[in-house]
């Protein structure tokens, strides 16, 4: 027992000189500060990545290019559309050009039957209107106008029915022509107008 004793005297000093290092350690770092390259948790969020940093930079490059082709497009497609409308104005207007001074030798013409007319001429005046009326439906013709055929059955795309009425012909059919039709190319710019042939009347 005496021994055990003795060993624990000995022993308690260097305990104790141990501890007052340790909290003397302690202080020392608390005094220094934090080290360098070792964050604490108390600190703020970490500085950005260079890597994100740089993503973030080229996508923001793209965007810039592609907002500058689209203003690019834009501009093209304006400028085609106004140079599409000019282009189409200046052709219709050499298009009428070309109809009016074709127009010309016929409103000679008519000028012509008008002063036969004057003259109480009617001979001459029924030569000019003739000679008019030729020149002025070869020139239509030419340019793609079309009569409306009205013979046979009643066609609703190109016939216009006035009336219908009973007659002897095949019911449906066209039997009379009020005013002529005309078609440019495909198109109806005008359907005949017609009486269409009813069912017959019989006899009590």
């Amino acid at each position: 027992m005496t021994e055990e004793k003795v060993t624990q005297t000995h022993d308690e000093p260097a305990a104790q000189e141990s501890q007052v290092e340790e909290g003397a350690a302690e202080a020392a770092v608390r005094d220094a500060g934090p080290v360098e390259g070792v964050r604490e948790d108390r600190e703020g969020p970490p500085a950005p990545d260079a890597a994100a940093e740089a993503d973030v930079a080229a996508l923001q490059a793209e965007r810039d290019e592609l907002f500058g082709r689209l203003q690019r497009l834009a501009a093209e497609f304006d400028n085609y559309r106004k140079r599409s409308a000019r282009e189409q104005a200046a052709t219709l207007g050499r298009a009428n050009e070309r109809l009016v001074k074709e127009l010309l030798p016929i409103l000679d013409d008519l000028g012509r039957a008008l002063e036969a007319a004057g003259e109480h001429q009617e001979a001459k005046l029924e030569e000019g209107v003739g000679l008019t009326h030729r020149a002025l439906a070869d020139l239509l013709q030419k340019e793609g106008l079309a009569e409306i055929e009205t013979a046979g059955k009643f066609d609703p795309h190109v016939h216009e029915a006035l009336l219908s009425q009973p007659s002897d012909a095949e019911e449906g059919s066209v039997i009379e022509v009020v005013q002529k039709g005309y078609k440019l190319g495909d198109r109806v710019l005008r359907p005949a107008r017609v009486v269409v042939a009813g069912p017959p009347i019989h006899e009590a």
